[in-house]
């Protein structure tokens, strides 16, 4: 049930959608494109994940590209979704990759890998298509105790950080979710990551963003603060980067293939 406070800060367009309409992607997509601070946010995370991109042959491809604007920072991006929509130029189940073995140097992922139902299924996948010395790079949600309270008193998405199975109900593309796989994937079970999937070598995991995609409103609520706050708000997290471990909301990860 929500809180009074996301009813009170509802953003107009996002109210009463069905997450796994592809309406809702596209309603998302705009919402960000007007939220200067949000786009801001987004384009700061594009960054990020540009500059992290492996030098080298290969393409690099996106997974749920729908309500982003990846392609505007990466040249040559092959943008995938789970569903057709204008703009994105295949249609890509994350369990199937629809990649030719060895074709990739990168693949991405923002707001994506918890949503998989079956992450093993994914991982295996991707090493197929993902050439020794390419890389899958995310940016996801993290589990902190800061981010246990914000993601189970202001988000629609369970998390559930005490699950003992990776995989989950697939409820649809968008419902179904558990937005503490993540952490447990590549933390909690680290051991368990490491002896099932030779081919990817935990490379970096970089705890991020506290307070800035809360302040945003992300996509179903209003912004808290104009676009031209963000550098502040960045700037504050700077400082704060000691704690992260302990009030990161997100974190970048980078998974390197190796080559098994």
């Amino acid at each position: 049930m929500k809180s009074l406070l996301q009813k009170l800060l509802a953003h107009p367009k996002a109210r009463g959608l069905d997450p796994d309409a592809p309406g809702t992607t596209l309603a998302r997509r705009e919402i960000i494109a007007e939220k200067p601070f949000l786009k801001r946010l987004y384009e700061d995370w594009y960054g990020m994940l540009a500059a992290a991109v492996p030098e080298g042959p290969g393409r690099v491809a996106e997974l749920g590209s729908g309500g982003g604007f990846l392609a505007s920072a990466i040249p040559g991006l092959v943008t995938s979704e789970v569903f057709p929509l204008p703009g994105v130029s295949l249609l890509a189940d994350a369990r199937a990759l629809p990649f030719r073995p060895g074709s990739l140097k990168a693949l991405i992922m923002v707001d994506v890998f918890h949503h998989v139902p079956d992450c093993r299924r994914f991982l295996k996948s991707a090493a197929a298509c993902v050439r020794p010395g390419g890389a899958i790079l995310m940016i996801e949600p993290w589990s902190t105790p800061l981010s246990r309270i914000v993601y189970r008193r202001l988000h629609h998405e369970p998390f559930e950080p005490a699950a003992q199975n990776w995989a989950f109900p697939s409820t649809g593309p968008l419902s179904g979710a558990n937005g503490a796989l993540p952490w447990m994937v590549f933390r909690r079970d680290r051991a368990d990551f490491a002896r099932l999937f030779p081919e990817w070598e935990i490379a970096e995991i970089r705890p991020m963003t506290p307070f800035a995609y809360v302040l945003s409103g992300g996509v179903s609520m209003r912004s808290l603060l104009p676009g031209a706050a963000f550098p502040l708000v960045k700037g504050v997290e700077r400082l704060l980067a000691p704690a992260m471990h302990h009030i990161a909301l997100f974190a970048f990860i980078r998974l390197a293939r190796t080559g098994r």
